[in-house]
């Protein structure tokens, strides 16, 4: 196991109440992404179609945050019981990308 953990294909196990709630969320953008094409291709009007990518993105972000939040309460807050101080860096780093 910890020659997968050293490795650049780190894994988490999820409970099934985080594991259905993140499907259920990536359900609804998948949805909403059909919903735009579908929008495009029956050429609706330009911002109809814009408010939908808008709720949209809405829908990712708040799928983002859940997803972090979890992270740190999870994987974060384990590695540094363990005394890993890199993975408070590799957060850092995932922080700085999420807010460009």
């Amino acid at each position: 196991m910890s020659e997968q953990k050293e490795c650049c294909h780190k894994t988490k196990e999820r409970s099934e109440k985080e594991y259905k709630d993140l499907i259920h969320r990536l359900n609804r953008v998948e949805g909403q992404i059909r919903g735009i094409k579908r929008m495009v291709e029956d050429n609706a009007y330009c911002t109809d179609i814009l408010i939908q990518v808008s709720a949209a993105n809405a829908a990712l972000n708040s799928f983002n945050k859940v997803l972090l939040a979890n992270h740190i309460r999870t994987c974060v807050a384990e590695d540094i019981r363990e005394g890993k101080e890199e993975t408070i860096d590799e957060l850092v780093v995932t922080l700085q990308k999420l807010m460009k």
